[in-house]
């Protein structure tokens, strides 16, 4: 859901000829609520000519673009890459023009979640009104002295690399936030700023819009000699936590004791124990007022007191709700905040729904069989839904045949978000050496695959999009074969990549050779033999044996073990040693 907001806004050219001030304000289309809303102010610099164009030009890209950033991403991070790309484009422009035509200065504010985000270059400022009390956020970037505080140190256009401040807060009910142009703060002080922001509003007005347009007329009522813009936003209610929400949550709700068959926890009754690792456990109960079956997570009782993995639960919580409003939705199992009907949670867990069917492990472990179709169906569905997963820069960092779950309904489901790489999960969730170890990708074990140099003598990567490739091949290769392509590795060893996968047919002769190639290009030994993204080995799967791949080369020996031909020296210096001695001890002299 969207937030609650009003907001209204004023630009006048004053007594200039021009009006080189530009804002704008954009709220999130339908699907995209959880991105929050943002809105931009810029003074375009009138040295150069272009002021007006930059400032337009600056602040539309930047509000328009912003929709189009992955969901996953911090507000600040899509702020820095739109701003330092319009910064890059106008830079380019001025380089070739002497002096500078399109400069501009800009602050923005972002409203996300429970929290809100200002960036900040020049002398455009942004206020915060709350209880009262009138703050600034912004520091101008301006020349430190009386007689030249008009020369900007920071602008957008200027230089080839842009500094950009940002700032971060929690968001409460009654905030009102202030953008204004220099020809509004400089003849008002902050005092009256602070007046007109908290003064009430006008019936059959917008409240935000009253403000606006006061602040406006009063600074040319000041003697105002430049263009007055004002911008203001007006916090009405929150609707949506965010990342930074989700860890409150974690931090401040106590971890359930362990439940048993028949206990009742915030309405749900537990009717079976499901999984326990060590550090999560599942378990399947029903809320009794619709009789629905729910998978309830939680953090196993012994790690109740560890912040960390609380903060890695949050996450998950927090990437499964964003996912919910994203086009892989329908591959991932939905979560819920709380159930109609029922109180609000006293305890630390996430809610999923319950699918009826089994994971895929479940089956190998019965000794189910898989047809060649069922092996081509689970790749296609789960290379479409890794494919939608990365595009939101999500990295599933767990792909294997316990977290493929084929539902009764048809539907292949991608499970446990719990260890996803999404750029905001906590530090030492990111260095922790997560996933499976047979269906780890060799860079991750610091394996170095190039030519001339392999064996573990690298530091170890952080897993990508390739890794989650790299594992869903090792999982088709396990489904047609019922073996590993390197063999298992148990959680205290590392992977082993001294040689090249068997072709998939030597063990099943039912799998034909155009899937071999497939699969044995998804888990190949180097990096660069292997599919880049997920559309193209979909596009490999789709077209199969009609256009199908080229076979992968054998890794000459001097790849494999790059100390082979010292091996072969050596062996060759002991066999001559020996023919001398013999020859010395034996033969007639």
């Amino acid at each position: 859901m969207a937030f609650e907001i009003d907001i209204g806004f004023a630009s006048l050219a004053g007594r200039k000829d021009i009006n080189e001030d530009f804002c704008a304000a954009m709220l999130p289309e339908p699907g995209q609520e959880a991105m929050g809303s943002i809105v931009a102010i810029a003074d375009g610099v009138s040295t150069g000519g272009m002021g007006k164009e930059a400032a337009q030009t600056t602040v539309t890209s930047l509000v328009r673009d912003y929709y189009g950033t992955p969901e996953t991403w911090d507000t600040t991070v899509a702020l820095d890459r739109i701003i330092g790309a319009q910064n890059a484009w106008l830079a380019g422009l001025n380089r070739r023009r002497h002096p500078a035509l399109g400069l501009t200065t800009l602050t923005a504010v972002v409203l996300r979640g429970q929290s809100y985000a200002v960036a900040h270059i020049g002398d455009t400022r942004a206020y915060l009104l709350r209880e009262g009390r009138l703050t600034q956020l912004s520091t101008d970037h301006v020349m430190d002295h009386p007689d030249f505080r008009h020369q900007l140190l920071r602008c957008v256009g200027a230089e080839d690399r842009l500094v950009v401040d940002y700032f971060q807060g929690d968001l409460q009910v009654g905030d009102v936030f202030v953008l204004l142009s220099d020809g509004v703060h400089n003849v008002l002080p902050d005092k009256k700023l602070g007046q007109l922001a908290g003064a009430p509003g006008t019936p059959g007005e917008s409240h935000a819009q009253h403000i606006s347009r006061q602040m406006v007329d009063a600074a040319l009522a000041a003697g105002a000699q430049d263009n007055v813009t004002a911008l203001v936003v007006r916090v009405l209610g929150l609707l949506e936590a965010n990342l930074q929400d989700e860890n409150r949550r974690a931090l401040s709700l106590p971890i359930p004791l362990r439940l048993k068959v028949g206990d009742s926890l915030d309405g749900l009754i537990l009717t079976a124990p499901v999984a326990d690792n060590g550090i999560n456990v599942l378990y399947q109960v029903r809320d009794p007022s619709t009789q629905r079956l729910y998978a309830l997570k939680t953090l196993h009782p012994s790690r109740a007191h560890d912040p960390q993995e609380r903060a890695m639960l949050a996450h998950e919580a927090w990437l499964a709700k964003r996912m919910q409003s994203s086009r892989s939705a329908g591959n991932l199992v939905a979560i819920h905040d709380q159930l109609a009907g029922l109180p609000p949670p006293t305890a630390f867990y996430l809610l999923y729904d319950w699918h009826a069917g089994e994971t895929l492990q479940q089956l190998l472990d019965r000794q189910h069989r898989f047809s060649l179709a069922q092996v081509l169906s689970v790749a296609t569905q789960a290379a479409r839904a890794l494919g939608l997963l990365h595009r939101q820069s999500v990295v599933h960092r767990d792909v294997k045949p316990a977290n493929l779950h084929q539902g009764e309904d048809g539907v292949l489901r991608l499970l446990d978000l719990g260890v996803a790489l999404t750029g905001r999960e906590p530090e030492s969730m990111r260095k922790l050496h997560a996933g499976t170890p047979s269906y780890i990708n060799p860079e991750q074990w610091g394996f170095n695959t190039k030519a001339g140099n392999s064996g573990k003598d690298e530091p170890e990567e952080l897993p990508d999009s390739q890794s989650d490739l790299f594992a869903l091949g090792v999982t088709l290769y396990q489904l047609l074969t019922g073996r590993l392509p390197y063999g298992e590795v148990l959680p205290y060893q590392s992977g082993r990549y001294y040689r090249d996968p068997t072709a998939p047919s030597r063990h099943n002769p039912e799998v034909p050779i155009w899937l071999d190639h497939v699969v044995l290009k998804a888990v190949a030994r180097d990096k660069r033999k292997r599919f880049e993204t997920a559309e193209e080995m979909l596009l490999a799967l789709e077209r199969g044996a009609s256009r199908p791949l080229t076979a992968q080369p054998a890794t000459p020996l001097i790849q494999r073990d790059p100390t082979a031909l010292w091996k072969i020296g050596l062996a060759v210096s002991v066999l001559f040693n020996l023919l001398l001695m013999y020859w010395l001890l034996f033969l007639p002299k």
